[in-house]
């Protein structure tokens, strides 16, 4: 079960994250999510557990709870779509010079 984890404090390592879910059952993997520029942590990330039972388990008690003064967010991950949007023009697509509104061809 991929399982969502916000609001995560900066300070919050990757083997701090994985103890608060050991105490749930195995956990696969640890992702917290970093800046691809800066490497600085987004202040979220993903928590991977081979059982469903286990990985309800965790979010019922770990969300909600304090850590490093920050509330959590645990969630049931939801599936990453394919058109995450963005790119090098923001999510608008496009980009340009403003269309060319009031041009005459």
């Amino acid at each position: 079960m991929n399982i969502y984890v916000g609001n995560l404090s900066y300070e919050v390592t990757e083997e701090e994250l994985r103890q608060e879910f050991l105490a749930f059952g195995e956990v696969e993997s640890v992702s917290i999510i970093t800046d691809k520029y800066s490497g600085r942590p987004k202040g979220f990330g993903f928590v991977e557990m081979p059982s469903v039972a286990e990985g309800q388990a965790a979010i019922t008690a770990l969300n909600g709870k304090t850590l490093k003064d920050r509330t959590l967010n645990v969630n049931a991950a939801r599936p990453r779509s394919d058109n995450r949007g963005g790119g090098p023009y923001g999510s608008r697509g496009g980009g340009g010079f403003g269309g060319g509104r009031g041009r005459r061809y």
